[in-house]
């Protein structure tokens, strides 16, 4: 039976900075890895945020025809696999590009480290940024990550060839947002 709820720090609905495009943030509320120099340092608790409807997130979502993609981050979305689950199937339903950010390590996801539902949240996913944020290997110069040990990675070249493909960021591909017209 798949969850009803998940538990949020909040969501950002104009999002540039997690992912390519216009993006809707999910943030979830708790994480386990509780890393210094953490970006969302209030979401790290597990009792706080709020509970959210998660078939009224999807249309809240959906409602936003300029929305190509939605990230979900945290908090670690892995604490609540089964409820990120069962959101990430119901975006992917309505055709939206899926980014996540994890501070556990693709691999260890992926050998059953976490949980099945964990797998198989990842494999919906077309961007994985995994890894623990490291504030000593912070930069601003980096794209998409917050410090330089963290991988933005190519989900389905990565499960077609069993080792982590780092993402292309090719945005000229039909998966990656158009940009608007320009009239």
């Amino acid at each position: 039976m798949q969850p009803e709820n998940i538990r949020l720090y909040g969501t950002a609905g104009d999002s540039i900075v997690d992912g390519v495009g216009l993006r809707y943030s999910v943030f979830v509320q708790g994480c386990p890895h509780v890393c210094p120099g953490c970006h969302n340092p209030e979401s790290q608790a597990f009792k706080g945020g709020y509970l959210a409807n998660i078939d009224n997130l999807v249309k809240e979502i959906s409602a936003n025809k300029l929305i190509n993609g939605v990230t979900l981050s945290g908090g670690e979305p892995l604490a609540q696999s089964k409820a990120s689950l069962a959101l990430a199937k119901k975006l992917k339903a309505h055709d939206f590009n899926l980014w996540l950010y994890t501070g556990y390590l693709f691999e260890d996801i992926m050998a059953g480290q976490v949980d099945s539902d964990a797998q198989e949240l990842i494999a919906l996913c077309d961007v994985v940024v995994d890894g623990p944020f490291v504030e000593a290997l912070q930069s601003y110069e980096l794209k998409w990550r917050g410090s330089s040990n963290q991988r933005v990675i190519d989900v389905a070249r990565t499960l077609e060839v069993g080792e982590v493909v780092v993402w292309e960021g090719d945005e000229s591909r039909e998966d990656q947002p158009k940009p608007p017209p320009s009239w």
